[in-house]
Formats: structure tokens, sequence, C-alpha cells
């Protein structure tokens, strides 16, 4: 049966995670290209005509979609708004609607105008949707609690889409991560048992990537990169001899636990791999709430000397940080400023925290009553929290927006970029290009940064680099032109939030503010029956 499909990727809110002000100056326009849907591609029948569509990129036209027999769609919690918008429209103009990923996984029973829901690991779900599709008779909705090995997933279809408008391609290696945090959603979709790919199948996908042109980096997406250490090490000894191989052309980036710091050929093998940067979640310096969120395997660690030694060992550490537990103290504010300005974290990501579908906090917090509405994927920009807080809640938001300005000041940010200049080690796998691109982005950063309000710490930092660290000027450019989107961003959100604190006095009290709903998606949402 052939079929022309249309594969359509939502288009992401603009957040800290966008890094949309940054990518300008580089000529890029989104950070990934979605993984889910390309793999997608690669299961779907050879006969069947395949276009997409990354809203991230390119112009959505509604009106190509009468020209397709089926559109399927992939998102994550915080691309509701623009999923449910072509839903909508696909609904309107009578093409059928097949959709699957993090976001209808969670939340199914409450998206509207989806004809066949392709649910948790499509390696399993989807050969059943296409057989029944084949047999006329396909389903509402498919699911399943198999965690299939990786063995079945296909090489992602890269050659379908133009790479170029992108800053990095993201792989997979493994799923699964055998914590059992519990505001975290990865083990409720993945299991707690890693599960991965063989070392000959992931340099498979990166001769895949090779072959379209594109030579900048490879975000490895694992939740956990070192959940299995021992096939980790495997994979890193082949992808160090597939790297020389190549010249070098990839620099590498993952997530992982803070218990890297332990296992020295661990980091020294992602080195010579070319890893130069590795996101921890971090959460926060306050072992109560790392006790009671059930993250124990943070609490045994002394985290800034883990944090010092990854860099120490050739890799910049991102991090993620949250506010809102039940047990923060009153100046977990504070606490979370000294740590990150003592860590060297340029990029500290710090969240609200947020109560997901299918997480141990979601059940917990529905069975206490204080659940208030669905989450909507952005802990960073939701000025509140979906549930009741144990902290008064202005207590919570005032304390988030004083750590978000004060670690995103330009003095204290471009500290924080010197701290980690001074510990990584000059020498390096992979140096950032310095290419014609990079020149403009360089002058731009000059025009704009240079002659701004901050330009003075901008400047100081930079000198510092080329007098300390001169091999490592291109890595302190790319860092101030980070700095440039965190600032937007964070002075956006301050603006948001005197005009919430406006919004919220016209209601009696903050829970009917917060309860109010945002879309069909939250309503009648949060009773017992949802629990998972």
């Amino acid at each position: 049966m052939d079929k022309k499909v249309l594969l359509v990727y939502p288009e992401f809110p603009i957040t800290y995670w966008s890094f949309k002000y940054s990518l300008e100056f580089i000529g890029k326009r989104s950070v990934f290209p979605p993984l889910g849907l390309l793999t997608v591609a690669a299961m779907l029948p050879q006969n069947w005509k395949i276009d997409f569509i990354d809203m991230n990129i390119d112009t959505f036209d509604p009106e190509i979609i009468p020209h397709y027999d089926m559109v399927f769609l992939s998102a994550m919690l915080i691309q509701q708004e623009s999923f449910n918008y072509v839903a909508s429209l696909c609904k309107n103009y009578g093409v059928p609607v097949v959709a699957g990923g993090p976001y209808p996984t969670s939340l199914w029973k409450n998206i509207h105008n989806v004809d066949h829901f392709v649910l948790n690991e499509a390696e399993v779900t989807l050969p059943q949707f296409l057989h029944d599709l084949e047999c006329g008779i396909p389903h509402h909705v498919y699911t399943s609690s198999e965690k299939p090995p990786l063995d079945k997933t296909p090489i992602p279809r890269f050659d379908i889409i133009n790479l170029k408008p992108y800053s990095s391609v993201p792989l997979q290696f493994s799923r699964g991560c055998p914590f059992n945090c519990e505001f975290c959603d990865i083990i409720s979709l993945f299991g707690r048992i890693p599960r991965t790919k063989s070392p000959q199948q992931f340099c498979a996908e990166l001769d895949a990537v090779y072959a379209t042109g594109f030579r900048e980096s490879i975000f490895i997406v694992d939740d956990n990169f070192i959940g299995n250490k021992a096939k980790v090490k495997e994979l890193l000894k082949a992808i160090i001899d597939w790297q020389i191989d190549h010249s070098y052309p990839f620099s590498f980036q993952t997530e992982a636990s803070v218990n890297l710091a332990h296992d020295k050929e661990l980091m020294q093998l992602m080195y010579k791999a070319g890893f130069d940067m590795v996101f921890l979640g971090i959460e926060t310096p306050v072992k109560e709430s790392l006790e009671h969120a059930g993250k124990f395997q943070n609490t045994k660690e002394n985290l800034l000397e883990n944090v010092k030694t990854i860099q120490q060992n050739g890799m910049e550490v991102s991090a993620g940080f949250i506010v809102g537990f039940d047990d923060d103290p009153d100046n977990v504010f504070d606490l979370q400023i000294d740590f990150i300005q003592a860590s060297g974290i340029p990029m500290a990501m710090v969240g609200i925290l947020d109560a997901l579908p299918q997480t141990r906090l979601y059940n917990r917090l529905l069975l206490e009553g204080r659940l208030l509405t669905e989450s909507d994927g952005n802990n960073t920009h939701k000025l509140a929290p979906n549930f009741i807080s144990k902290m008064p809640v202005k207590k919570l938001i005032d304390g988030y927006i004083k750590l978000l300005s004060t670690i995103y000041s330009p003095k204290q940010y471009f500290e924080r970029c010197l701290t980690l200049i001074k510990r990584v080690p000059d020498e390096r796998m992979v140096y950032r290009q310095f290419t014609f691109k990079e020149l403009k982005a360089l002058v731009k950063s000059l025009m704009k940064q240079g002659l701004s309000s901050y330009g003075y710490y901008y400047f100081k930092f930079l000198f510092k680099t080329l007098q300390l660290r001169p091999k490592l000027f291109s890595e302190a450019i790319a860092l101030a032109i980070k700095g440039y989107h965190l600032f937007k961003i964070t002075d956006m959100l301050v603006q948001e939030y005197h005009k919430s604190s406006r919004d919220i006095s016209q209601y009696e009290t903050y829970e009917q503010f917060v309860a109010v709903p945002v879309n069909e998606s939250t309503t009648g949402s949060l009773n017992i029956d949802n629990l998972q």
C-alpha cells in the first residue's frame, strides 16, 4: 500500500534551552534535528513517499496538508501548544494524524484531533500499527510496556533532512537509567536497566552523519550515558578508532551522573574520543532535598570536587538545578547561588520543580491533593510550580528570580566562564574550528556585546583568556555568545515576573491563578484514575 506521508516536528518555545539568540551569531536556526522522527522515518515502508518539516527551521504552510495521506507528529511536553495546533489543522483538512513521542505517551488521554496514538517505544508499537493499517483495521491506541533491545533500532534517516541549520546532531547509545529520582520520568518511559546499541551499530550512525557533510558536534542524548560503564568503555574505544580514521571530524557532548568523576579511565576515554562537555543533574546542594527526591547518588558525593575533577579532565560541565523541593530551606536560593558560582559551571539551567506525568512525584502529589495542573514541560519559564509547594509560593518565585538574576548577571557569568577556562587543559582532541563563519560570529559578538552595558566584563574575560589560555580563545568566544542568549532570556523572565505578579493579584488565591486551564489539554486531567 503506497502512501504519501508528512512528518512534522512541532515548534519549541523560546527558552533558556533553545539558545535562539546565540544561534543567530553562527547562522544556525535550531540546536538539534528531531532524532525520534528521523528514526521513525527509517521504520516506515520503503515504498512510502516521505516528506519532512521541522517547524523550528521550516515555514509550515497548512495548505500542503491535503496533499498527504497521513501526518506523523512527535513532540515533547514543551512542544504541546504547537503539536495541538498542527493536529487541529489536520483535523480540519480531514487528514489522519499519527502521534507518538514523550508528550503523547504521557498525556494521550487529554489530546484531541489524533487518529492513531503509537506510544512508548516505536520499535514495538509502530510495526503493530503498520500491520493493522495494511490490513485496513488500524486502532486508536498502540501501547506496550516492552523494553526492546536497541539492535532493532534502524539508522536514522539523516538523508531526508538538511543538517546545515543545526548546531549539533543527536545520536542515542542507550535508553534507561539505573537511578530512581522521584521527579524524573525516564525510568517510567525507558526503565531502570540501561539497554545499549553495539559499538558497530553506533559507528554506522556516525558514518551516516558523516556522509551528509556535517562536521560539527554530536550530542549523545542518553539520559545517563554512563549507566552501563563497561558497555560505554567499549563504545568509547570504538569511537576513538573511528575519530582517528576520519581525522576527528566531530566533538561530542552528553549527559551523565556525577559519579563519572570517580572513574579516571572513563573520563580519559571520553577526552580521547573528543568529548568536550557533559551535562550533570546536580539539582541542589541541599542534602535533605536530594534524599527526599530519591537522588541518593548525589548525597554521597562532594559535588563541587566532582565538577572540578571532570573539568580538569577536559570537559566543560553544564548542569541542571531545581528549587521548590519540600525540604528546601528558606536560604536555598543563596545556597544555589554560592554553589553555582564556586563550581565554574557557566550554563546552570535552574528551574522550579515540575511534577511530570508518570513520575513518583506526580503520583505522590496527586494522592496528597497538592497537584494543580498538568505540566507544560517548561520548568524554567512557568513562574509557578504546578502543585501546592511547601514554601510560600511568593517566596519561591521571588527567590527563583533573584537566583536567575544573580547567576546570569554578566559579572557573575563571566567569572564562572573564567573559572572553567582556568580548569580545563589547554590541549584537546578537537579544537573549535575558526572559519569565516566563526570570524563573522566574533565580529558580531564584538559589536553587540563589546559595545553593550556589560562590555567591561566581556572584554575582561576575553583578555584574561588570551593571557592565561590563548589556545582556548575560540571556546571563550563561544561561551560569551551563549551568554548573550542567557542574559536576554533572563531579562525577558524578569519582565514576565513583574507582569505575573500583577496578574496574580486578580485572584483570591495563588491556587486559583495556577489552576486556570491554559488549553483543553489540561482540562479535567487530574484525578486518581490517571495514576500510572
